[in-house]
């Protein structure tokens, strides 16, 4: 039986993220993937919102995707872009970036971990006790691999992601792993792996959810979408097009590739209908344009729905589910791909602190209260969007009053901010505030507290020890950080996590600035969680800071 502390199944984007998390912490991991390679059929998802890049950026990785990919802006709600070049922030847009890049970028990213993807391992069963969890996997070749800080760092997991933009379309991840053995193993050891916590990264038909017993209700599918990139022998009519039952259209992949991809709405809704074919997809342009102007070489045709689910749990015991596991939905807005990376990050140091004994196992409960909301409204959104993109006169009316009051201002920071991530305030359920919880001193958001708690930290040019330093260059090592603008933080206050929080004396002039909130106080000291979230804002003094430390990093 092989042994590691972490098993992540499905080695998307989501699993690749998270186990570069773990292996920052210095925890082991295997990385399975059912697949038999990192090859991805097709483009898959088309880019990144801002909140992903900064979170790369936290990493010191955003500039590997800024350079194969295209900045514009992509926030759309309905018919409706949102502008939100005026953002603090220094990534006020989205990228135009295919999945199969993204995947590349990563597996580099978490080659320099130390960590391998294993391929063609499928798992086929998770079993948990008091101890830890046992993962049954077929096929695959594990290897060793060693880094982290651990005695070896391993295999990495891929979750499944939608077909057209970065949800609803469930393609199943699967799993392989990488081996801490230090011995030759039988046949039969080869297929067991014993873990403390297994985290399923395998897409909307997890196995990994199944296993735990973890419900995923939601809304049923009323209308399905083919995607395609095929080969064209007829000049296509460029663009979107509204007709009959929805949205359809036709662009470039980019490059000098004569591959296009398509997307198309059915005429009539088909859900767990065989594999769609070339000729599904000829008959389906006809209808929308009278012609399938020659589509030929498909590199890759596939379904998906309007259907939308949230897992009932994101955590039962040793198991949790982050991505497409744990939601999935239409994909409009390309958001599937974005909030699966931003769950990765958020659970990675959390785990990491229960694995090595830092904090208790119910710090883990955190992710779910954190993010289960996020999800929650991205599919209320998107199920919203779709309601938009009907063609019957009533939706048309709808759509024509939604986007007028889009125009306005204050609703375009809200949504903006909403969709990109960079609006996502996570509620701490009190006493994150500078004094015992309170609220002394700070105006006025109605929940007791500086409105930075639980926020981004932003991203500011800072000066450290005379020299020029960004915020996010604090995090490259996923360690948390906390900020002291005046000199109001004794050095006992923080002796006792000296080895788990990096203080900085820093120096910030500027104003602080927030994605739909605007201006707020300068506070005199800041605590940055390792995923970039504000867990406590000082007011001249550090009232307040020692219970955020024991809260988020164990008492001393």
């Amino acid at each position: 039986m092989r042994e590691c502390e972490v098993v992540v199944v499905g080695a998307g984007p989501v699993g690749m993220v998270l186990a570069g998390e773990l292996a920052l912490a210095g925890v082991t991991v295997m990385l399975l993937e059912r697949r038999p390679s990192q090859a991805l059929v097709g483009s898959r998802a088309g880019g990144l919102q801002a909140r992903t890049i900064e979170e790369f950026d936290q990493r010191g990785i955003a500039d590997r995707f800024l350079a194969a990919g295209t900045t514009a802006q992509v926030q759309r709600f309905g018919e409706v872009t949102l502008d939100i070049s005026d953002f603090p922030t220094r990534h006020p847009y989205g990228l135009g970036l295919w999945q199969n890049r993204i995947e590349t970028i990563l597996a580099e990213w978490i080659g320099e971990l130390g960590v391998t993807p294993q391929y063609g391992c499928e798992v086929v069963g998770v079993d948990q006790d008091e101890a830890g969890v046992t993962v049954r996997v077929a096929g695959g070749h594990p290897a060793a691999g060693g880094a982290g800080g651990g005695p070896a760092t391993m295999g990495r997991a891929g979750d499944g992601l939608a077909a057209a933009g970065g949800a609803g379309h469930e393609i199943t991840g699967s799993a392989s792993a990488s081996d801490k053995t230090t011995g030759s193993a039988s046949a039969s050891d080869k297929s067991t792996i014993r873990a403390q916590y297994v985290v399923g990264c395998d897409g909307g038909r997890s196995v990994v959810r199944r296993a735990a017993g973890i419900g995923f209700e939601g809304w049923d599918a009323t209308v399905s979408n083919l995607v395609a990139e095929v080969e064209y022998g007829v000049e296509p009519e460029w663009g979107m097009r509204r007709h009959g039952d929805g949205s359809h259209g036709i662009g470039r992949i980019g490059g000098d590739s004569e591959t296009i991809r398509v997307v198309v709405t059915e005429s009539e809704l088909k859900q767990g209908a065989a594999e769609p074919t070339l000729g599904d997809l000829s008959a389906a342009m006809t209808a929308v344009w009278g012609t399938d102007f020659g589509v030929h070489s498909p590199t890759w045709i596939s379904r998906f729905t309007d259907a939308a689910r949230q897992a009932g749990a994101y955590r039962v015991g040793r198991i949790l589910i982050a991505g497409d596991a744990a939601h999935v939905h239409y994909p409009a807005g390309g958001q599937g791909l974005n909030i699966g990376v931003q769950d990765a990050t958020n659970v990675g140091w959390k785990l990491a602190q229960v694995v090595r004994g830092i904090s208790p196992a119910a710090l883990l409960d955190t992710y779910e209260a954190e993010r289960r909301p996020v999800a929650a409204q991205v599919l209320r959104d998107t199920l919203a969007q779709v309601g938009l993109r009907r063609s019957d006169e009533r939706s048309v009316a709808v759509a024509e009053a939604v986007s007028e009051l889009l125009s306005l201002d204050a609703a375009r920071r809200r949504f903006g901010a909403r969709l990109s991530g960079l609006g996502v305030r996570y509620d701490f359920g009190g006493g994150a505030g500078p004094a015992d919880g309170g609220a002394a001193g700070w105006v006025g958001d109605g929940r007791g507290e500086h409105p930075l708690v639980g926020r981004r930290m932003p991203d500011l040019p800072l000066l450290v020890e005379g020299d020029a330093v960004q915020t996010f260059e604090l995090l490259h090592e996923a360690r948390p950080v906390l900020l002291d603008f005046k000199a109001t933080v004794p050095d006992d206050a923080v002796l006792p996590w000296a080895d788990r929080v990096r203080t900085v004396q820093a120096r910030y002039d500027g104003v602080w600035e927030l994605p739909e909130v605007g201006v707020v106080d300068a506070p005199s000291g800041v605590l940055i969680r390792p995923d970039g979230y504000v867990a406590w804002v000082g007011s001249e003094t550090s009232a307040g800071l020692r219970p955020a430390l024991e809260r988020w990093f164990s008492p001393a």
